[in-house]
């Protein structure tokens, strides 16, 4: 895993933002390992921390317990996640839809929102949130 403090302001205000942000932070991985970003915002939607986690060619780690840990200790009032797929699929898998719900319902317990999690796959993105996955 991999810490990094987020320049302020970036502000992750909507989806374009957070494709663009996310797209560079993808832009730095290796494409052929699933790698997962999160984005912890405040209460301006402005970006407070930024951690990554790896994977490998088919899964990439999604710990609830650390990201949870994180957001109470920086205060997130609101989670963006992104993470790819290198089989170039862009659907998002079941296993990517049940932890999703898992972070989001732990979060709640915070009055932290899993805002959005997108899924790239070459240029390609999609947003849960758009599709109606959360």
């Amino acid at each position: 895993m991999l810490y990094q403090r987020a320049d302020l302001p970036l502000k992750l205000d909507g989806l374009a933002a957070a494709e663009a942000f996310f797209a560079g932070c993808f832009a730095d991985s290796d494409p052929s390992r699933e790698s997962l970003f999160v984005a912890h915002v405040d209460g301006q939607a402005r970006c407070v921390h930024v951690t990554r986690h790896g994977g490998d060619a088919g899964s990439a780690e999604l710990p609830i317990r650390t990201i949870i840990a994180d957001a109470a200790r920086h205060g997130s009032v609101g989670l963006v996640l992104a993470h790819n797929h290198p089989s170039g699929d862009i659907t998002p898998s079941d296993s990517d839809c049940r932890a999703t719900r898992r972070l989001a319902n732990a979060a709640e317990a915070l009055d932290c929102t899993v805002l959005d999690h997108l899924v790239f796959a070459g240029a390609e993105c999609v947003s849960f949130r758009r599709i109606g996955l959360l």
